[in-house]
């Protein structure tokens, strides 16, 4: 049977949309291998080809430039900043919608949503400093509170934790520049040249949230997750976690209790670290399995009370 061109042409153009859908269809491996191979050119738009950070200060309306605070919240928004055309424009790409948070403490502080699925993909946006050989200083993952333990909320978050397919960290560290600036000192516009960049070297990396988050809190009194300080650990997705997975991640920080929130429960702590959260889950695990047969018949009791009172 000879097939029409009108029908080949038909034919054609159905294999093409179909290859169009299955390319615009990202999942959670696919986006996170695409913003890997996106953040490899990021080095471009902040910063210099000495490596170099492009930004030097802050500039008013008469041309005076104050030079930039080193303070790690302020380095850090101001990247986001100068990064938020790149994000729109991979979106734009990749068939998807950029979405940020409405308000400045919401979590994600990027959402991508897939236009031919809705697939939702949150992507937070941290930094930090290189503290010394192969040593980040610190960084932090999110709470492990609000909306990471009630994943139906909304509150404090742009979509409920739970609706997002992956929840990913695009993570820069840099150098800070040992020569401390003198933030007296106001240029003009035309010496520029002679303000040093308060941070330089930067890497860019982007792994899943679990992969890269230790068994601690964050620096100080915080409820927020921390990050392994080993840079290559951090960089490269080999967390504490990464080989356990995200279901253990997920269980182990869900119930996290620091001393203060025990404390306030008047409980002793379920658990500290890896080593007592298994501890504590074996000993559940024992305790269940020595009455499992009880539990089971209990449990038919409870569900067929009808039947237990004829039985009596």
């Amino acid at each position: 049977m000879k097939i029409k061109f009108s029908e080949k042409l038909n034919l054609a153009n159905s294999e093409t949309l179909i290859s169009i859908i299955y390319f615009c269809a990202m999942n959670k491996e696919q986006i996170l291998k695409a913003l890997q191979e996106e953040v490899e050119g990021f080095n471009k738009i902040i910063a210099t080809d000495k490596g170099d950070w492009i930004v030097k200060g802050f500039i008013d309306i008469y041309k005076n430039i104050y030079t930039i605070s080193i303070d790690t919240k302020v380095v850090s928004k101001v990247i986001e900043l100068l990064l938020i055309p790149a994000f729109e424009t991979f979106a734009i790409k990749n068939n998807l919608t950029l979405e940020l948070p409405a308000q400045q403490n919401f979590y994600p502080d990027l959402t991508f949503i897939c236009n031919a699925t809705g697939a939702k993909f949150a992507v937070d946006i941290k930094s930090t400093f290189i503290d010394s050989e192969n040593k980040i200083k610190s960084m932090t993952l999110g709470a492990f509170t609000g909306y990471f333990r009630n994943r139906q909320s909304t509150k404090n978050i742009s979509y409920s934790y739970n609706s997002y397919s992956a929840h990913l960290v695009l993570g820069v560290v840099y150098k800070q520049n040992k020569e401390k600036l003198n933030e007296k000192v106001i240029y003009n516009l035309d010496e520029i040249d002679k303000i040093e960049s308060v941070i330089k070297d930067f890497q860019f990396f982007v792994q899943p949230k679990y992969k890269i988050a230790s068994a601690s809190p964050g620096s100080g009194n915080t409820k927020n997750i921390g990050a392994t300080t080993n840079l290559d650990s951090l960089i490269n997705g080999k967390g504490i976690f990464s080989d356990l997975g995200e279901d253990i991640y997920n269980d182990f920080w869900m119930y996290y209790l620091t001393v203060d929130m025990a404390k306030a429960l008047e409980i002793v702590r379920p658990y500290m670290n890896l080593k007592t959260y298994l501890e504590y889950k074996q000993r559940g695990i024992d305790v269940l399995t020595k009455h499992k047969d009880e539990i089971n018949a209990l449990n038919e009791i409870e569900n067929n009370p009808e039947e237990s009172d004829i039985n009596e």
